[in-house]
């Protein structure tokens, strides 16, 4: 071998040999992969994960009794509170099968269960359905919330914190059975449905309710949602109402600007055997506006005012009673996470049928107190998580 091929041979062999140390050395130098994150991975296999958290202290001028405060959900007396603690995981494409499973803890909750089968539990499964969807057409089976009314269960979606009267019993708050949704055009949807009934997982017999209902949307500034429900109330037991209810709800949404938000809700409500197996039907009415105003990025005020009329005692055990309440709400959101609330409101009666104090309490004999007004300061914090 003459000496240019051994050098070259040499040359060869050195830089072979060093190939693994520069290789290493590169490796070291260069910023390591990223790591996938549980949001990247859902993400990508369209799993959607949604969650808070919504805290309180409230007071009033009333005993801590729900029938007499004709709240849904403030019922207590000077109290703090948790609320809501709520997780919501779906996966629900355009086209095929999806699911969604949505599960509340707290005060709310008791409150809630209570409604559905008589027991104050302080975990509820607010929503579980299963869905279909092909082109305009889903289809949901299983337990859903209602089409009624402009408040929700979910305090992060309302602008009080306190819920409407219409909300108290007006309203159902959710339902079982199925539930279909055809969307005619990009403005306006029709959904049909069968269900349980109000608040009822079960039945003890075949009769069922249906649901009516029309969303549309023919712009950005202004909505209209009407939506009507007809069949059984409840239970035979132990809910005393066994004979069919009707009701016939309409939301009209006006966004007069960007800051400013218009909201109209009215119900009617009529229920068959309303005093008892055998005795006469009892209808009801009530109308619920909302005006609500964005200052800037962090602060909010909304204002409600309601009105309702008992005109055959059903709610209140007055013939013509006439309930009013009127509300202002004052949120501060430091972060697109937090808000802080600040409410404070008024109910009015034509009657005294706010309890204010209850002996039977304490063990004496001396009869109830009633008054025909009550007022509420509440403080609440509601924190979302960030979505997955």
């Amino acid at each position: 071998m003459t000496l240019p091929s051994k050098y070259f041979l040499y040359s060869a062999m050195t830089v072979l040999a060093a190939l693994p140390q520069l290789s290493w050395a590169a490796d070291a130098g260069s910023p390591a992969p990223a790591a996938t994150s549980l949001g990247d991975l859902l993400s990508s296999s369209g799993i959607t994960v949604n969650g808070y958290v919504a805290a309180s202290y409230y007071a009033f001028n009333g005993y801590q009794s729900g029938p007499y405060t004709y709240h849904q959900f403030d019922i207590q007396h000077d109290t703090f509170q948790l609320d809501q603690a709520g997780l919501t995981v779906a996966y629900q494409p355009k086209n095929g099968f999806g699911a969604l499973v949505d599960v509340i803890a707290g005060e709310d909750a008791k409150i809630l269960h209570a409604a559905e089968d008589g027991n104050a539990t302080s975990v509820d499964v607010k929503q579980a359905f299963v869905q279909y969807a092909t082109g305009p057409l889903t289809v949901i089976a299983g337990k859903f919330v209602t089409l009624a009314g402009a408040e929700v269960i979910a305090p992060p979606l309302n602008t009080n914190f306190s819920r409407s009267l219409l909300f108290f019993e007006n309203e159902p708050l959710t339902h079982t059975g199925m539930r279909a949704t055809w969307a005619l055009n990009d403005t306006l949807s029709l959904i049909g449905g069968i269900n349980n009934g109000w608040n009822t997982t079960s039945m003890s017999y075949g009769s069922k309710s249906g649901e009516l209902g029309l969303a549309w949307t023919p712009n950005k500034i202004f909505s209209l949602t009407a939506q009507g429900y007809f069949g059984k109330y409840g239970l035979t037991e132990p809910t005393p109402l066994a004979g069919e209810r009707s009701l016939v709800d309409v939301v009209a949404t006006y966004n007069a600007t960007s800051a400013l938000t218009f909201i109209l809700n009215v119900d009617w409500d009529k229920q068959d055997e309303a005093f008892g197996a055998g005795s006469s039907s009892a209808s009801w009415s009530g109308v619920a506006g909302y005006i609500n105003y964005a200052f800037n990025d962090q602060w909010r005020a909304s204002v409600r005012l309601e009105y309702e009329d008992d005109r055959d005692g059903a709610l209140t055990g007055i013939r013509g009673e006439k309930l009013k309440e009127g509300t202002l709400t004052v949120g501060y959101d430091p972060s697109k996470n937090f808000e802080l609330r600040i409410e404070g409101r008024l109910d009015k009666a034509s009657d005294r049928v706010f309890l204010r104090t209850n002996p039977a309490l304490t063990g004496s004999e001396a009869a109830p107190e009633f008054a025909d007004n009550l007022s509420e300061f509440a403080l609440q914090a509601v924190y979302k998580f960030p979505s997955m």
